[in-house]
């Protein structure tokens, strides 16, 4: 058996330990090889697209090309890998040691200002975070942890002086930090925590404080052993006036790691994943930090205790403080869609080569991908892949633009949260249900841990609930695109509203109508292939798809039209009464972004042929994205029943054109040697397959090989009618 198709080799050495970090066993052993290409597929004929895959990896790297490279070759690395039988103590002092290495290496450099000697390129520094995903999840959160929340924290919410004073030692990890802002008793409600930080003027000190036990910080990353400090989200009290919440520089141990004066701490102890991180729990009793240990750029307050702001709401001053949240989101839909990549890497190429039941062929099984219900499985979900991996690199050029400050203003700030807080659900929830399928399209083999799939399920899991809350975050998107839609409103005079408002109840009364679905059916006057043309040219899916998304915010704005003029309590419940369709609309605006997303990645690549295949791969995603919605278009008269049918018709004529492909759309995902560690995607089940195509050609040329009961049955059978006279049964 050669090196690739072994399981993971046990043997261990003492890597020497780094700063602050024990020793811990580093694998060793053979490297992992290439991935072995999937089996045959389907020749394609002459004349058909050819895919070019080196083309379709650089449209897929995206702007920050040479940043991913360069980090998927770090992730490629043994010591950087994610242990399988590691205890949650090895497995968190390995990952410390891995963060070492990453301070060594810079590898968050890219983020610090120029003041800072840095080059201000937010992009280039959240797509190679991201990238780490696939070497250990772990990793990449807990450097999320210490650099993309506790030190972008500083660097964002406070002043040059603080960046000076504290972001060299975070980013060397001479101080390992904490983000403090969730509260055991307010997760994703921030504006609502309990803890205070109470202004003392004669001391002028901040007294920071924990009241009662729902207000204990939780779920924070580094918390548990190895933060030395943290930026705590507290409400500010000043000359008795609470201005909200604000974050603050708290120092939380000392240097030799023991907790300081006030401050307690709990482990969270073992998770469902994620286990290389120390997450636990913060609180304070009446801890004091100097006055200065306020990051005061969007608020300040003076030795006398006078709050001063350059922001008068303190609503919109509370959301701009809490844009520091967005680059987590950011990186975490990337390396969602880049596990979700992995993951159908693994599925894809075990299924081109797995070999399961013979009806097609009396010597030879079929292999797994050449079943279409293999195909409807996966084939979507790499369709749904490609669109986020493409509406990702749109999200992180803007939050780029924002960051560095070149297209930093209110308007761009609040696209750039709206377009994460739709992005973010879907991306983590699309790599839940893949990684879902790919283990159960893997059989047995995908729950074995040495195949990864379990492991990264269980480390993606709660991506679906921190750094926002999906369903909370798509209940963001939702109240801006109200508020975009009410807006609009805003430019009609006050008869035209009545006037506006009556039109649209009536045009979605006419809706439910079949007028809509009748002049379809006569125009396509049955037949198929129009209908089928139709749905596959580009400007009907996006209007189909943009029509759901503005009909969805429509019918609840209209349903909630008469909520300004209720009490505040009468209004939340009309509101509550309508989150579900509220939460149904901010998903059909997240399709119609990833949609509009990969057509214009699809006009970025040059070559011809690989435009022709991924326009298919769009269509596949286009046509289940209405295909999972049939009902809503149908009740909706969006599309006929002819046309309704003919969606399913089409998926599956694609699902057999793209098996020509296959293979060639997983290796443009850049899963390299090093992030493919599992065995079945290495070449274990194509060995196994080429044994037993081997002894079974042994068999059959064998002259002493067993005879099959229902051969010499069928032979008897043959005998007997042979035998019979002519002119019977």
């Amino acid at each position: 058996m050669s090196a690739s198709t072994q399981r993971t080799d046990r043997t261990t050495t003492t890597a020497a330990p780094a700063s602050g970090a024990e020793a811990i066993p580093t694998p060793t052993g053979p490297a992992p090889t290439a991935p072995v290409p999937p089996g045959p597929a389907p020749t394609v004929p002459d004349g058909d697209p050819h895919l070019d895959v080196d083309a379709v990896t650089r449209a897929l790297l995206g702007q920050w090309a040479e940043t991913r490279d360069q980090a998927r070759e770090r992730a490629a690395r043994p010591e950087m890998h994610r242990p399988l039988d590691a205890t949650v103590a090895e497995h968190r002092a390995r990952v410390f040691a891995q963060m070492q290495t990453l301070a060594k290496e810079n590898v968050s450099w890219p983020m610090l200002p120029e003041h800072l000697g840095g080059p201000n390129d937010n992009g280039a520094n959240v797509a190679g975070f991201e990238e780490l995903v696939v070497a250990d999840p772990s990793l990449q959160i807990k450097a999320g942890v210490q650099w993309g929340l506790f030190t972008s924290a500083i660097l964002q919410l406070g002043t040059e002086e603080h960046h000076h004073t504290w972001i060299p030692d975070a980013m060397s990890l001479e101080t390992p930090g904490a983000f403090a802002m969730t509260e055991i008793g307010h997760g994703s409600d921030v504006q609502s925590l309990g803890t205070t930080a109470t202004y003392d003027t004669e001391a002028e000190e901040w007294v920071i404080h924990t009241p009662f036990r729902a207000a204990t910080k939780d779920y924070l990353g580094n918390a548990a052993i190895h933060a030395r400090a943290a930026t705590v989200f507290a409400r500010l009290i000043t000359r008795g006036v609470d201005h909200g919440v604000h974050c603050f520089y708290v120092p939380v141990r000392d240097g030799s790691g023991e907790l300081l004066p006030g401050v307690h701490s709990e482990d969270d102890g073992e998770k469902g994943g994620l286990n290389g991180i120390d997450n636990g729990r913060l609180a304070f009793d009446h801890v004091r930090v100097p006055r200065t240990n306020l990051l005061n750029r969007y608020g300040d307050v003076a030795a006398d205790g006078t709050y001063t702001s350059p922001i008068d709401s303190p609503g919109r001053r509370f959301f701009t403080m809490l844009g520091t949240l967005v680059q987590g989101r950011v990186s975490l839909d990337g390396s969602a869609n880049r596990a979700s990549q992995l993951a159908l890497t693994i599925a894809l190429t075990y299924a081109s080569q797995r070999r399961q039941f013979s009806a097609a062929s009396p010597t030879e099984e079929t292999v797994l991908l050449d079943y279409q219900s293999h195909l409807s499985r996966l084939l979507p979900k790499l369709a749904a892949t490609y669109a986020g991996t493409f509406a990702h690199e749109q999200l992180l050029q803007a939050f780029d633009d924002v960051f560095s400050g070149r297209g930093d203003n209110p308007e761009a700030r609040e696209d750039l949260e709206t377009l994460a807080a739709a992005l973010k659900p879907t991306s983590t929830n699309l790599a839940l249900d893949t990684i879902q399928e790919c283990r159960e399209a893997c059989g047995g083999q995908g729950f074995l841990a040495e195949n990864q799939l379990v492991g990264l399920h269980q480390d993606l899991d709660v991506y679906a609930t921190f750094e926002g809350d999906n369903t909370v975050l798509l209940q963001l998107v939702a109240k801006r695109l109200l508020a975009d839609y009410t807006h609009d409103l805003k430019s009609i005079d006050r008869a035209g509203i009545g006037r506006f408002i009556a039109q649209r109840a009536d045009v979605l009364a006419h809706r439910h109508t079949p007028w809509g679905r009748l002049v379809q059916t006569a125009s396509d006057a049955g037949n198929a292939r129009r209908s089928s043309e139709t749905l596959r040219q580009a400007e009907v899916q996006e209007h189909l798809l943009a029509e759901r998304a503005r009909v969805k915010v429509e019918e609840v704005a209209l349903a909630l039209r008469s909520a300004g003029k209720m009490d505040p309590a009468t209004a939340a419940a009309l509101v509550n009464k309508h989150q579900v369709e509220m939460l149904d609309a901010a998903r059909a605006h997240a399709d119609l972004v990833r949609w509009r997303a990969f057509t214009a990645g699809i006009a970025q690549i040059e070559d011809e042929g690989s435009r022709q295949i991924l326009t298919d791969v769009r269509d596949l995603f286009g046509l289940t994205l209405l295909q999972d919605d049939l009902a809503w278009y149908l009740l909706n008269g969006q599309l006929s029943t002819q046309r309704g049918r003919q969606v399913a018709v089409d998926i599956k004529r694609l699902l057999w054109r793209l098996r020509l492909h296959v293979a060639d759309l997983v290796a443009a995902f850049d899963v390299r040697p090093g992030h493919l560690r599992a065995p079945i995607a290495l070449g274990a089940e194509k060995e196994r397959q080429d044994e037993a195509a081997a002894y079974h050609r042994a068999q059959r040329a064998s002259a002493d090989a067993p005879v099959s009961e229902k051969a010499l049955a069928a032979e008897r059978k043959k005998q007997q009618k042979a035998q019979r006279p002519s002119g019977t049964r």
